[in-house]
């Protein structure tokens, strides 16, 4: 990096403004007598060469290399502190361009972490709102026998639950959250399932080809627990299901009401 010298009022004096300033200096020291003693040598030598030089001008002469030298040490002063200057500057810029890009830093990762936390409380309200669902036993399937409808085929002569269209084979699903209270056969109903759902009410699945929970068994919303088909008393496959305030038979509920209170459409 080159330094230069400033201008204007900060330039250095000239030449002959050093040598008149060198000059009155050295009269003032020539009326105490030092530049007497100090040039006497030189001014005999001279005046034997040169009849016409003095002491004076030899010592003036002396005054402006001293001059010379003094203002070249000061301007050698002058760009080691301009250079000092910007050293200083270029640390105080690199320290804030660094304390900058800490901040930067520190931002983009609380960003990042509230994002995180925001996805991960969406997943579990989302994963909440799904095991408080209700889906329906068999997707895309209908009402095939409605609740209470009257036939010799039931012992009560009436039909305690609803059944749901279904070929032999058909996944049957949990309709919501629960635990497995019941898992194998049952009478006229052959191979059947009853949860105890979360809310404390009783799910039942009946007539299944083959069961796949077991007792205690904690279930979710659409989980499949069996397969459909045509096991105890029926006359073809589908699946039976029922609604109950207990596990035990004679406590039906409306499952096609049971099910819409829950947000199922069927």
């Amino acid at each position: 990096m080159a330094f230069t010298r400033a201008t204007g009022k900060h330039r250095g004096p000239s030449r002959t403004a050093r040598k008149t300033r060198n000059l009155a200096g050295i009269a003032t020291l020539a009326a105490s007598g030092v530049v007497a003693s100090v040039a006497s040598p030189a001014l005999a030598a001279t005046d034997e060469a040169h009849g016409h030089d003095t002491g004076l001008q030899q010592a003036v002469v002396l005054g402006d290399e001293l001059a010379s030298r003094i203002e070249a040490q000061a301007d050698d002063q002058q760009a080691a502190a301009e250079l000092a200057a910007l050293e200083a500057k270029a640390e105080a810029v690199a320290k804030q361009r660094a304390e900058e890009a800490k901040r930067h830093a520190e931002e983009a990762r609380k960003k990042a972490e509230e994002e995180r936390e925001a996805k991960e409380r969406a997943a579990r309200d989302a994963e909440r709102k799904r095991l408080n669902s209700f889906v329906a036993p068999i997707a895309g399937s209908y009402v095939s026998t409605s609740y209470k409808a009257s036939s010799g085929l039931w012992s009560s002569g009436s039909h305690t639950g609803v059944d749901f269209h279904a070929g032999s084979g058909t996944s049957v699903h949990a309709v919501g959250m629960g635990t497995v209270v019941e898992a194998g056969w049952g009478g006229a109903y052959g191979n059947n399932i009853v949860i105890k759902m979360n809310d404390g009410t009783y799910t039942q699945y009946g007539h299944l080809s083959s069961i796949g929970v077991s007792v205690g068994q904690q279930v979710t919303p659409g989980q499949e627990i069996g397969l459909s088909g045509a096991t105890g008393n029926v006359t073809g496959p589908h699946l039976h299901f029922e609604a109950r305030t207990t596990a035990e038979y004679g406590s039906d509920i409306d499952p096609v009401s049971y099910l819409r209170s829950h947000g199922v459409d069927v």
